[in-house]
């Protein structure tokens, strides 16, 4: 067409539009304001009109798709907030949605407060068949694309992580969910937790810090995708002391180095997902640049920010530059094949065939 814009792009790659695989648009750096306070003490409002200017920063990074995996505490707000962008309201990428999350009830938090006082949680809680048949559809009913369950938490004796729902739980909510085509995906660290949330049939599982060859093993064997969250890993770290590149690496980054290579080692599948929200939106890329420190080949890394997540989060209209999917694109100027960190150099991002700004 004659009317057809042209735009140079010399010395850039052009890739498809990045698909960020683990947010928290509700949330923001926990060294800014920690979790407790997010949840109990910043107003539903004043969180929404944060989440709206984390989406903007997000696609404007380069993700024209973000996996939102709870608002918590922020009940059904992720709901306006998909609906707004897709009205063209306020700017923002597609949002796969889990709105509340599901949780056992006393596992997770804000904790440590009176026992006569009820505080609101991170996440929904419920329990036993019927109670989670009912959460799982009341979610689905409110918007949720994906459902969301913790399949373990810090809740032991001594604050470790321990497995929450049983299995027969796990497959339930399973099941129910599946009844709608969403799909059931799981917080998971502990070995417990993780084979539960396998065994239970969840599609992805996330953080796997204390995974083993044996359970990398069985994600591989069930076609079970993990989405390893290093920059979050990281950013914790760094926010209770550590100094990095100044100070040897502590404990908790050596066993996440372990634990991801034994994952790549097993063959099991690696979405992208760095759990942003802990740290800055906008800095999505901390975690391509953290999975290539971590082992990965920067072009498995564009795949898994692409291709693989399209795959394992079921939208087969995105991740690929091809006649007949959705005009997703982001050019970087640079190699990012060659240089991860290219991916910062964002000249220009297009969703859903129009240049964004």
């Amino acid at each position: 067409s004659s009317k057809a814009e042209i735009i140079d792009l010399k010395g850039c790659t052009l890739l498809p539009g990045f698909i960020e695989g683990h947010s928290h648009l509700f949330l923001h750096p926990y060294n800014e304001t920690t979790w407790d306070d997010q949840v109990l003490k910043e107003a539903r409002s004043l969180r929404t009109s944060r989440a709206v200017v984390h989406a903007k920063k997000t696609l404007m990074a380069g993700f024209t798709t973000v996996r939102d995996l709870g608002t918590e505490g922020a009940e059904f707000d992720d709901v306006g907030l998909k609906q707004a962008i897709q009205q063209g309201i306020v700017p923002g990428p597609r949002m796969i949605i889990a709105t509340k999350a599901l949780i056992a009830t006393g596992s997770y938090a804000p904790k440590g407060f009176s026992t006569d006082v009820t505080v609101p949680q991170g996440a929904e809680e419920a329990d036993g068949r019927d109670p989670l048949i009912r959460a799982v559809r009341n979610q689905i009913g409110k918007g949720a694309d994906v459902i969301k369950i913790y399949a373990d938490y810090r809740w032991g004796l001594m604050g470790e992580a321990r497995p929450t729902f049983l299995i027969d739980e796990i497959k339930v909510m399973v099941e129910t969910a599946q009844s709608s085509g969403r799909p059931v995906i799981a917080h998971a660290g502990s070995v417990e937790g993780m084979r539960r949330a396998i065994l239970g049939g969840c599609e992805t599982l996330e953080h796997g810090d204390a995974g083993t060859p044996e359970i990398f093993a069985l994600m591989k064997e069930k076609g079970v995708a993990l989405c390893p969250t290093l920059a979050a890993g990281d950013a914790i770290t760094q926010y209770r002391g550590w100094k990095k590149g100044i100070e040897p690496e502590p404990e908790r980054i050596k066993n996440k180095r372990k634990t991801f290579q034994q994952a790549l080692d097993a063959g099991v599948t690696i979405c992208f997902g760095g759990d942003v929200g802990v740290f800055t939106h906008g800095d999505n890329a901390r975690e391509m640049e953290m999975m290539v420190d971590y082992g990965m080949k920067p072009l498995d890394v564009l795949r898994s920010a692409t291709s693989v997540n399209a795959r394992v989060f079921h939208q087969e209209q995105l991740g690929q530059i091809k006649t007949g999917f959705l005009a997703d694109l982001v050019a970087v100027e640079g190699r990012p094949d060659v240089r991860i960190s290219d991916v910062r150099n964002v000249k220009l991002v297009i969703k859903n065939g129009e240049i964004q700004h």
